[in-house]
């Protein structure tokens, strides 16, 4: 069991963290015709609007009320007031999704009774639903802005249950902060080889996957529609991915009545034989044979790969659900994880293999990451690796110098055999030429074999 603790530096120096209004921001680009708002300064909305650009290469509709030195002291209602007159004049969303800033929050803003109050004096906007969410930026970081931002979504969004009617075939999927637009689109996949309908929620699949639109559109192009959201109530399952969904699960089950089930990651074989023997029990489907299949790859990927992995040292700086993935993952593959740096508390990290996990920067990271023989971290740790002479591999967000980000994929059988694949060659390419093995390594070769081609029987 790992030990959690706390930089107490006086500063932070070259930072992993990025803030909760970034998080809640992206969460809300999830949603079709959305329109997400920061309630801050123009500088707290414009770096947000760069980080997202860089990292998915595509035009991010982001506004923001646009506080100044005045208004931060008399109070922000004028400002927000404004906003949503533009916005609906202009963009005519069908959906407003706000989120404070650090300025408004220590200024104590109360936007709950802001709204309140411009709807009385504009009937018009009323029929926009505005759904805000309180994430000051000195506290916490983006997946728990993420997650407070879909909890919030289903609070505000999904009608009461208990429903009447529900369709056995309709799936709620909660996903996470680090699951990619890449992996919403292999998810679906599955989900329809099962003959299953997933609703995403937030499902970024369809508005940053980084396709070409027929005409612009001032708020998000593709995501879940209004109106999906609406009938959330009537699916057989609310599936969450992440430990961090699990609160926005729980708010489903008890507004809905919908029961819900949470996997931590779904990076790895066993968890991935968990995942799809559950949706075969829910389909009342044999698994298809491109799922038997693709397992039979990765057991032979893991196989072919054990000798490159095996006691690798290993550091990685990253969301905790994605550290927790990743981590966990690395560690069933045989390696060692040596250095593991977060942005912020959460249940998974103590559960890590690893002596100590610290709250802490990439600087932090750094220094135990001495000595390692691999660094996953954002596109921030570039230098770093440079510094220490080490195989890097980009992961969360942002990666800014490399193409394709929203494509990357870290779910399912395939996911897992490609990632195999990414990193063993790169042990390979920064190691040594492989010698001839000995008497107990080819014993320990059969051994190995003749239990990755053990069968596994899906319920």
């Amino acid at each position: 069991m790992a030990t959690v603790a706390t930089s107490k530096k006086a500063c932070s120096v070259n930072p992993l963290k990025m803030s909760q209004p970034i998080g809640a921001a992206l969460a809300f680009m999830g949603l079709n015709n959305c329109m997400p708002v920061l309630h801050g300064s123009q500088g707290c909305t414009a770096f947000g609007l760069v980080l997202f650009v860089r990292h998915f290469r595509e035009a991010i509709p982001l506004q923001t009320t646009a506080m100044n030195e005045v208004t931060t002291i008399m109070g922000g209602m004028e400002n927000i007031e404004q906003a949503l007159i533009n916005i609906n004049t202009k963009a005519k969303p069908d959906i407003i999704g706000i989120a404070s800033t650090g300025l408004t929050e220590t200024k104590g803003d109360d936007v709950d009774g802001y709204l309140k109050l411009i709807h009385a004096r504009h009937p018009e906007l009323a029929k926009i639903p505005v759904v805000y969410i309180s994430t000051p930026d000195y506290k916490d970081a983006f997946q728990d802005g993420w997650a407070r931002a879909v909890t919030k979504m289903i609070e505000e969004l999904v009608p009461t249950g208990p429903y009447p009617i529900k369709d056995d075939t309709r799936i709620n999927v909660l996903p996470g902060s680090h699951i990619t637009p890449g992996d919403l689109d292999e998810l679906r996949d599955i989900f329809d080889a099962f003959g299953l309908t997933p609703v995403f929620l937030p499902d970024l699949s369809g508005s940053l996957d980084g396709h070409i639109p027929e005409d612009f559109s001032p708020t998000t192009l593709g995501g879940t529609t209004l109106a999906d959201i609406r009938v959330m109530g009537g699916a057989r399952l609310t599936i969450a991915i992440g430990e961090q969904m699990r609160p926005a699960a729980d708010a489903m089950q008890s507004k809905t009545g919908v029961p819900s089930v949470v996997f931590d990651r779904l990076t790895g074989l066993e968890v991935n034989d968990r995942f799809i023997g559950m949706l075969a029990g829910i389909s009342g489907r044999a698994v298809p044979n491109k799922f038997r299949r693709e397992r039979s790859q990765l057991v032979d990927a893991m196989l072919d790969g054990h000798f490159s992995f095996g006691r690798k040292r290993i550091a990685i700086g990253a969301e905790p659900d994605l550290l927790w993935s990743l981590g966990s993952w690395l560690t069933e593959m045989g390696c060692t994880l040596t250095a593991a740096v977060t942005t912020t508390h959460s249940p998974m990290l103590e559960k890590l293999a690893v002596d100590e996990v610290l709250i802490g920067d990439l600087e932090d990271l750094e220094q135990r990451a001495q000595g390692c023989d691999l660094l996953l971290t954002h596109s921030h740790g570039r230098q770093m690796a440079q510094r220490l002479d080490i195989p890097f591999v980009r992961i969360g967000l942002p990666l800014f110098d490399r193409l394709g980000a929203a494509h990357r994929r870290m779910v399912g059988y395939r996911a897992t055999r490609d990632l195999i694949f990414e990193i063993g060659n790169l042990f390979i390419a920064n190691g040594h030429e492989l010698t001839a093995p000995t008497q107990d390594a080819t014993t320990h070769i059969g051994t190995v074999a003749t239990h990755g081609a053990a069968t596994v029987t899906f319920n």
